[in-house]
């Protein structure tokens, strides 16, 4: 008898074959090197600044800390109109308790405070409620949406009005001022540059031993492993944009406090995407509902904690926006779920479902806010910018459709 032996299968693809793999990632970063260096050229180098990189990254924050959460909505074949005002109502709420509220509260239940303790008090527990008015409306809507089975378009675009009048009512039509010092540096702060340098070294080691850790497993499970070289390459790329990143913004103030937390809010969402249950049952939920349901995936409690997910990601941005303004206004978060959909739709997430990265929602983010920067720079009228952003999303969306055909 002839004994057979097998071991893991290990292919060294080509550089070509390998981006053509990854075509839709590759594309959407030369995509934003184009814009800048388009902008760069026309604003004399202003684009390109250390300031104005610095506020560029400021500006997508917000709306992409809610795309990191939409493209999981999108990714299931629903939709979420509502993003943007519930982060509005949130800054709102948030703004009221941290002036109104606590001040007078505080003071009572706890008399004697030290303005020191008394000031960071009132924004914890500010934050603390923004983030829970934002998970229990991401409940409620989640709850319908996933156990009443109202299609998501009616319940979020029904909550995209119902917030807008509770903005209103609570604001009385008048901005709500939270100008307090520990507040705003939640969204006005920056990192020293020591602590900017050793997070990009941090990330930097991070990224290379995830790299290590990734191909072990792929080897102990019998997937094809790429060319180590490929790796070294895909990962040095990233990590030295990081690098570049950080060395820029410390020629201004250093890193933003708010791009601290969209990292963070990625990292742990991107895991939570890939590399468990929850994340692999929102692909296949959207890839092919019925198989899914057929294999056992509960698609109602999934559904329902994606919504969730997504209102307390929304707490977060709310949370953001309130202190990078300064308070709560009645125009807060207007519009801004249709830049959240538009920057998942750039970077490549289906609106059928099934296809979409939290990397790519976060480029799509980063190249919206970049058309917005640069026009801006540019003093081009706001009409324009909107009908420029528009042709830029149908010509996103139609090279999408294309490229798709091709496979």
């Amino acid at each position: 008898m002839t004994s057979i032996t097998t071991s893991a299968p290990t292919e060294t693809p080509s550089l070509i074959r390998r981006l053509g793999a990854n075509l839709q990632t590759y594309g959407l970063i030369g995509a934003v090197i184009l814009i800048w260096l388009f902008f760069a050229v026309l604003t004399n180098g202003t684009f390109l600044g250390a300031r104005n990189i610095s506020f560029l990254f400021r500006q997508m924050s917000v709306t992409a800390i809610m795309s990191v959460g939409m493209v999981l909505v999108i990714v299931t074949g629903n939709i979420d109109l509502s993003v943007g005002r519930l982060a509005g109502f949130v800054s709102v709420i948030v703004a009221m308790c941290q002036m109104q509220l606590w001040p007078k509260l505080i003071p009572q239940l706890f008399p004697g405070q030290d303005p020191v303790n008394f000031v960071v008090w009132t924004t914890l527990l500010s934050v603390l409620i923004g983030l829970v008015v934002g998970t229990l409306f991401g409940i409620y809507q989640g709850y319908v949406i996933a156990q009443l089975r109202v299609p998501a378009f009616i319940v979020t675009l029904g909550g995209l009005w119902a917030l807008q009048g509770a903005i209103l009512i609570v604001t009385g039509g008048q901005t709500i001022s939270a100008k307090q010092e520990v507040f705003l540096s939640i969204a006005n702060g920056y990192l020293p540059t020591w602590a900017g340098t050793l997070l990009a070294a941090t990330v930097t080691v991070f990224l290379f031993v995830s790299m290590v850790l990734s191909r072990r497993r792929k080897l102990k499970y019998g997937f094809a492993l790429p060319a180590m070289y490929l790796d070294v390459l895909k990962t040095g790329i990233f990590a030295a944009a990081f690098i570049l990143y950080v060395y820029v913004v410390n020629q201004y103030n250093g890193v933003q406090s708010p791009v601290l937390i969209l990292a963070i809010v990625a990292i742990v969402v991107n895991y939570v995407s890939n590399n468990t249950r929850f994340g692999r049952y929102a692909y296949a939920i959207g890839g092919n509902r019925e198989a899914a349901r057929l294999s056992g995936v509960n698609i109602r409690n999934n559904l329902f904690a994606l919504f969730v997910l997504m209102g307390f990601l929304c707490g977060v941005a709310g949370v953001v926006l309130a202190s990078y303004v300064g308070g709560g206004t009645p125009a807060a978060g207007t519009g801004m779920e249709l830049d959240v959909i538009a920057a998942c739709i750039l970077g490549g997430a289906s609106t059928l479902g099934g296809e979409g990265t939290i990397l790519g929602a976060m480029i799509g983010a980063l190249i919206m806010a970049t058309l917005t920067n640069g026009l801006q720079l540019m003093n081009i009228p706001n009409e324009w910018q909107y009908v420029i952003k528009a042709g830029v999303l149908i010509l996103a969306v139609y090279t999408d459709v294309r490229l798709r055909r091709n496979r």
